[in-house]
């Protein structure tokens, strides 16, 4: 990207915050969308059509973004960033086995996100047939009031909407009919009171979804689990008693449909 002397005397568009303001301004415009043009772009940022053609350029240099023909999309390095970033969060780093153990007990769609602002973010999603009919994804983002997630990252984190109490006292929050239609939810946050960013859950139809104990405490176990994986070290197998409670759990008939 060219930086003209005009914009170094002035000391405004080339200043390094108004930069990264724009390029952030490009890539959150591919949210939501496959590819984009130089109109749409220009469209969705309001930068001028010359500023915006030259970031572009230069995006696909550093292969931030990649072109095909006038459309531009996502680029290979952000990937490569994006997976390197989950991969160095101690949480998500600690938690696959945990999430494989709790799909083959449950059957249902199962789901690592953390908490951002106002939102939650995917960081995982195991499911096997049924995750087609959940859309979420890894890398999506959801308004945290409208999930189980949410929910309960939101109490943990002192929240006092009516039902926060309620959510610390259990130890979980669900939801129905709320994300997405049809299905429910049921999440536990990892980490106590105060210090939990990240929750896990379980999604699936209403009608093989039972809010007691059956489906809950394999949830919380699963938070715990992970917890305690975090805590002693990701290189270290946990051996407490509850985390073999939940490996030991039996696999669900849809799992083991799917084998």
């Amino acid at each position: 990207m060219t930086i003209t002397p005009q914009e170094m005397h002035t000391g405004t568009a080339a200043t390094p915050s108004a930069i990264l303001d724009r390029i952030s301004l490009v890539l959150d415009a591919f949210d939501g969308r496959e590819s984009l043009g130089l109109a749409e772009v220009v469209l969705r940022t309001g930068l001028p059509r010359s500023s915006a053609h030259r970031m572009l350029d230069r995006l696909v240099g550093l292969r931030w973004l990649r072109r095909e023909g006038r459309s531009y999309s996502l680029g290979i390095r952000l990937v490569e960033l994006g997976s390197l970033a989950v991969h160095q969060d101690r949480i998500h780093a600690a938690s696959g086995e945990h999430l494989h153990h709790l799909y083959r007990a449950t059957g249902l769609v199962v789901h690592l996100a953390v908490l951002d602002g106002d939102d939650v973010v995917y960081l995982d999603k195991i499911g096997g047939r049924l995750a087609a009919h959940v859309p979420t994804r890894v890398g999506g983002r959801l308004p945290a009031a409208q999930t189980a997630l949410g929910k309960a990252l939101l109490a943990f984190n002192g929240g006092n909407r009516p039902e926060d109490t309620r959510i610390r006292d259990l130890g979980y929050a669900a939801e129905r009919n709320n994300a997405v239609p049809g299905f429910g939810c049921i999440a536990a946050p990892i980490g106590p009171l105060g210090e939990a960013t990240t929750a896990v859950s379980i999604c699936g139809p209403l009608v093989k979804m039972t809010f007691d104990s059956r489906m809950t405490s394999p949830v919380q176990l699963t938070a715990h689990a992970i917890w305690r994986s975090v805590c002693a070290g990701v290189r270290v197998t946990p051996t407490l008693q509850r985390r073999n409670i939940l490996r030991s759990l039996p696999t669900a008939p849809s799992v083991l449909a799917e084998g």
